[in-house]
Parts: C-alpha cells; sequence; structure tokens
C-alpha cells in the first residue's frame, strides 16, 4: 500500500492491547479504504518492543509513501502530546517501559523520518474529533464525548478542534466518575451478586432475563444521567456522542437516560457512535487537515 494523495493522512489510535493504523481522505473525512489494519501489541513489553510494533504497523499503511507522509497518533494519558514524552506509569498497568522516553523521537527513528511528520492528541479528543470530522456530530458547533470502556474518557468540541475534558478523575458518588462508569464498576456488581469474576458487559447483557441483571443497568442509569447533567450543563451540547465497549449495550441503558435528561435539556441529543473504533483513528488523522487547507489555498 502507498500514501501518495497529498489530501490524506495516516491516522493511528493506539489500544491497550492492539494499534489500529488507517488513510484517512482529509478532505472528506473518510477512511480511504474498507477497513484499517489492527495489530495486536504488548503494552507490557520493552520499550523497544512497542516502538517497533507500532512502527511495523504504520509502515505497513504509508508503504512507499513513508518519507513524506503525516501521521496523527491517538493516545491515552498521561502524555505530553506536544513534545511526545510518555508519563504513563504503572498504575495505568500499560506502556510503562515508556514512562519518560520521547516517543515521537524513539518512532521517527525506528521509521527513519522526521520527528515533525508525527503528533500525537488526546486519544478522547481524537475520539470525538472524528465524529464531529465526518460521524455523528458532522456539522454541530458544540459536542461532547465520552468513551465507556475498561476506563473513561472525555471531550469536548466548541467549534474548533475537540478537546480532552480529563473528567475521569471527578468527585462521583463515594468515589470518582471513572470508578462508576467503566467496565470495574459492573464487574463489582457481577461480584457482589454471583461471586464470580465478569469478563465484560457483553456477557452480563446476555443474562438481561435475570431480573436483578436490569437492576445493575438502572443503577447504571441513573447515575450515568447525574453525571451527564453535570457535564452538559459545564458544555452545553447540542449532541452527546457515546462510544467505547460499554456503549455497544445501549439498549440497556440509553433509553432511561434519555428520558432522564430530557427532564432538564430538552435540545441535546444523546447518540452512539456513528465511526465505531474508526472515530479516533479518523480524529488522529485529522489533526492535519488545517495545514492541508491551508497548503491548498496557497497552492
Amino acid at each position: 500500500m502507498s500514501i501518495m494523495n497529498e489530501n490524506c493522512a495516516i491516522g493511528v489510535d493506539v489500544g491497550g492491547s492492539h494499534i489500529t493504523v488507517g488513510e484517512v481522505n482529509l478532505l472528506n473525512g473518510n477512511l480511504v479504504h474498507d477497513r484499517p489494519i489492527r495489530k495486536e501489541v504488548n503494552s507490557k513489553g520493552s520499550a523497544e518492543e512497542i516502538i517497533r510494533a507500532w512502527a511495523q504497523a504504520i509502515k505497513e499503511i504509508a508503504g512507499d509513501g513513508l518519507p513524506s507522509c503525516k501521521i496523527g497518533i491517538a493516545m491515552p494519558g498521561p502524555f505530553d502530546y506536544q513534545e511526545g514524552i510518555s508519563w504513563i506509569d504503572s498504575t495505568q498497568d500499560k506502556y510503562e517501559t515508556l514512562y519518560g522516553k520521547n516517543v515521537k523521537e524513539l518512532l521517527a527513528e525506528e521509521m527513519g523520518i522526521s520527528a515533525a511528520q508525527i503528533r500525537f492528541k488526546n486519544d478522547a479528543a481524537c475520539f470525538l474529533q472524528g465524529e464531529v470530522f465526518g460521524g455523528a456530530a458532522k456539522g454541530v458547533k458544540r459536542a461532547i464525548g465520552i468513551t465507556l470502556g475498561t476506563g473513561v474518557g472525555t471531550a469536548y468540541f466548541h467549534g474548533k478542534e475537540a478537546e480532552d475534558a480529563a473528567r475521569w478523575g471527578d468527585e462521583f458518588g463515594e468515589s470518582i466518575v471513572e470508578e462508576y462508569f467503566s467496565t470495574r464498576w459492573f464487574a463489582r456488581k457481577y461480584l457482589e451478586k454471583t461471586g464470580l469474576n465478569l469478563k465484560g458487559v457483553k456477557e452480563l447483557v446476555e443474562m438481561k432475563s435475570n431480573d436483578w441483571v436490569n437492576d445493575i443497568f438502572d443503577e447504571f442509569s441513573t447515575n450515568f444521567s447525574k453525571f451527564l447533567e453535570r457535564f452538559i450543563g459545564a458544555e452545553r451540547p447540542e449532541i452527546v456522542i457515546l462510544g467505547g465497549s460499554i456503549s455497544q449495550s445501549s439498549d440497556m441503558f440509553l433509553p432511561k437516560v434519555e428520558a432522564l435528561i430530557f427532564e432538564s435539556f430538552k435540545n441535546v441529543k444523546i447518540a452512539i457512535t456513528a465511526l465505531g473504533e474508526q472515530s479516533a483513528l479518523i480524529g488522529a488523522a485529522s489533526c492535519w487537515y488545517e495545514e492541508e487547507v491551508d497548503v491548498r489555498a496557497q497552492n
């Protein structure tokens, strides 16, 4: 594969155990090819092993266009996105061997390109940016995005560029936001009820014929509505976009959430991601969008 089109950039989404890479058309916000490539990555491996795996995936997409391609990377935090330095430590249980290292320079060196060809952006912000650029929030002036999965990502968009809202650590209930709206919360509830460990929320949905399963989702809906009211009140969005693995089970909680939110915010729409896992990848590539527009305007 070769990236020769100047209107395209490579989008990269770094997950906890994988990397997804695709070519994105910056004019329409769509993937150039139907499916990006997804590679498993040992996030507990050495820095050299991780960088090598990421570089190989990017090179597979870039082909002979690598020397001149532009790369946008959606990266979880804590991370210095401007300089490209990782501050992910052992508390995150992933990529801790990159702690304190300049990932931008290491990746550029591994691929034999300039560090100036690589840009990083928070993964939650990339998720929302992707939806604004070519998904469920396209055309809106204000939006918020929330990813619900192993952790909680939050972002806001006020008409220019999506930014990380970092509300995962806000106080909520007896703890913080992430402890109430991540897979861990469902796992704790399941353990309390059955004494067993839960692999994922999808497994719980398959047991929905049990009343106690619906009670768990009902409690989640009530809590999530309270958090959303706070978030919506602060950002005043036209739309709320939900993503992440838990959003795939939205039929278990979204109807109640929508009803509760409607009481206070009648004009705010709540939608599930239109792009799925591709949203962060497209959002990452779009960090090159304005520059490309400027270049074309000059020519």
